[in-house]
């Protein structure tokens, strides 16, 4: 499988996160707000550390803004067996509803496919998280399931609906040409 560890959008730069990073990813992973669809979070300084330390380059990104150099999310493509891996992103609430998670999204989609040559990419997402299945739609994933409370929603403790997406390489072929 070739990797890479860096892909630019017309606006992002998605890199390795390092330990410089700090303070940047805490800034929303110690935030509820902006963790309160994920399955973790919020982070402790600590766990923050460990998160960073832990990134693998080639799977796990930050997300920099190109115009100011500013570190806003992070985002990965995890392989899930031979020909399939999972998307997922964050963005500091800070940044949300101005396209990135789409730019974002496209670019680990292509990069699954062009570089990774996967045959399928899915995404989970709790169904209440309007922004993040939009992103999905966006990038041309389609929804494939609804599970019902099959995630535990740390920050309002309670279990809650979500969603599955997908695209096939084919899929991703049709909407390239």
């Amino acid at each position: 499988m070739k990797i890479k560890d860096r892909l630019d959008t017309e606006r992002l730069i998605l890199r390795p996160l390092t330990e410089n990073d700090f303070a940047g990813v805490h800034s929303w992973a110690s935030v509820p707000e902006n963790v309160r669809y994920m399955s973790w979070g919020p982070n402790s300084a600590e766990e923050t550390i460990d998160f960073i330390r832990g990134a693998k380059p080639g799977f796990e990104f930050g997300v920099v803004l190109k115009a100011d150099g500013q570190l806003i999310g992070s985002c990965g493509i995890y392989p899930s067996g031979k020909d399939t891996a999972e998307v997922g992103w964050t963005l500091h609430r800070d940044h949300w509803k101005k396209g990135y998670g789409t730019e974002l999204g496209h670019a680990l989609v292509e990069y699954g496919f062009e570089v990774m040559s996967l045959h399928r990419i899915f995404a989970l997402c709790a169904a209440d998280n309007y922004g993040s299945y939009r992103v999905m739609d966006n990038i041309g994933m389609r929804r494939e399931g609804h599970y019902l409370k099959a995630l535990w929603a740390r920050i309002d403790k309670e279990w809650i609906d979500q969603y599955l997406y997908a695209i096939l390489a084919e899929e991703y072929q049709s909407q390239v040409k």
